[in-house]
């Protein structure tokens, strides 16, 4: 028991936090866990779970100011390391590591970890379902689904792990070291959090610092990527440069079709480059491209992407609540032949909607835009195309309903995130998915 005795700071009462505190428990450590919450915010059930387990919790403006003596502090990845919690110890030189670091330092199993800013989430799953389907047990956890901490203190019967990652908790990472990490994508994002984008993608590029020559990096062809001492592989959707490429609607790999398209059930050039990294992630792990189609066909796509919701007079409802930032948005609107009336905005994290203006000005007939975002998207989209404010969502949905002509798209794609007005993208996307099927026939 390697932590028995230490006395340690959990910085955030989430998840992530939750499966610290009780994985640092289960080696006997003397663990509290500070949030700056008031706890009558917070999960009942959690905080009772945590106390009966003999975590002390502490909340609100004592956790911000507590000065005891602790050995280490682990900091959940939605704290940010300028907070006031945060900052009360890093200011005191006290040793800080992440959730994933913690994590990572109590298993014993390879890991395969996935960033970018879109698509982590698809291609994680297909990975998982792929590899067990394949006979090599695994879970996709991390970013998605269970924290890293959770999966290291059930010490499940595991080949390896497949870890989604995201720049939050690459930030804290220090001996983190993947033996496959898939390198997606980059695009500006989270500039709520980040002063830079410089600094935004500084923090996902940590997924390949401990890797050697030993170990893959699997990578889009496209990015350009400082030297990586892994070895490459490299795949992408819109350049013939690449071990794994597109040729004729097929994936190539050394140009030997691997792949149709129309034999799995995923659309746009965006899963195209996740099933192209998935493939690469099995070849590297030592499976044949005829143990990895069958499961690859059969994987259907979660909801909240690009999800068919209904068609109602002629017009075809999408909701893509998980469109968290513009590169998502721009994978949207380029998968749609149809004209669209565009659903968008929320929370304000620190970006423009410029960039987008013109794929909009050419996809979009009308924008309905709320949340946060809302009167400064107006600002960089109306002077190309029709702007509404509308007051809640379901306001949105009832004014796209009476705009919409017969062989119309209405896409909900927000391009931000959805705290400002939701509790997560997915409760966003299942309100959207209510409000379009009650709409009158």
């Amino acid at each position: 028991m390697k932590y028995q005795g230490k006395r340690v700071a959990v910085l955030g009462a989430g998840l992530s936090g939750t499966a610290a505190a009780l994985l640092l428990r289960s080696e006997a450590a003397k663990v509290t866990v500070l949030d700056s919450a008031e706890e009558k915010t917070l999960l009942k059930s959690t905080i009772e779970n945590l106390r009966a387990r003999g975590v002390a919790v502490r909340c609100g403006p004592e956790a911000e100011t507590d000065s005891s003596n602790y050995d280490f502090v682990v900091l959940s990845p939605g704290i940010d390391p300028l907070s006031p919690l945060a900052t009360n110890f890093s200011s005191r030189k006290i040793e800080t590591m992440g959730e994933l670091e913690l994590g990572w330092r109590s298993v014993d199993l390879p890991v395969i970890a996935i960033t970018g800013t879109n698509g982590k989430t698809t291609t994680t799953e297909l990975l998982a379902q792929m590899l067990n389907a394949c006979g090599q047990r695994t879970i996709a956890c991390g970013n998605i689904g269970k924290p890293l901490c959770e999966v290291a203190f059930e010490d499940r019967d595991l080949d390896v792990l497949t870890v989604e990652v995201s720049s939050f908790q690459l930030e804290t990472i220090r001996t983190f070291r993947p033996s496959i990490s898939v390198w997606l994508n980059f695009a500006p994002d989270h500039l709520d959090r980040y002063p830079s984008v410089a600094e935004y993608r500084a923090a996902k590029l940590r997924i390949f610092e401990n890797q050697t020559a030993d170990d893959v990096a699997v990578v889009n062809a496209g990015e350009t990527l400082p030297k990586i001492a892994a070895r490459a592989v490299t795949f992408s959707a819109y350049t013939d440069q690449a071990d794994f490429r597109l040729e004729g609607g097929s994936i190539v790999y050394q140009n030997t079709p691997v792949l149709r398209m129309a034999e799995t059930k995923l659309r746009g050039s965006h899963n195209i480059e996740n099933l192209m990294a998935t493939l690469a992630v099995g070849l590297a792990r030592g499976l044949s491209f005829g143990e990895m189609l069958p499961p690859l066909c059969a994987y259907e796509p979660r909801p909240h992407r690009c999800e068919f919701v209904r068609e109602l007079g002629a017009v075809i409802y999408v909701n893509d609540s998980k469109a968290t930032n513009l590169a998502a948005v721009e994978k949207a609107l380029l998968a749609q032949n149809k004209s669209v009336i565009l659903i968008a905005g929320g929370k304000d994290k620190g970006f423009t909607f410029e960039t987008l203006l013109p794929l909009v000005s050419g996809k979009v007939r009308t924008t309905i835009l709320i949340g946060e975002m809302a009167e400064r998207i107006a600002r960089d989209w109306s002077a190309a195309v029709p702007c509404e404010i509308a007051n809640s969502l379901a306001d949105a949905v009832e004014r796209a309903h009476a705009i919409a002509k017969p062989g119309e798209v209405v896409l909900f794609s927000p391009g931000t995130s959805s705290f400002d007005m939701f509790k997560s993208y997915a409760d966003r996307g299942d309100q959207f998915r209510a409000l379009v099927h009650a709409l009158p026939k």
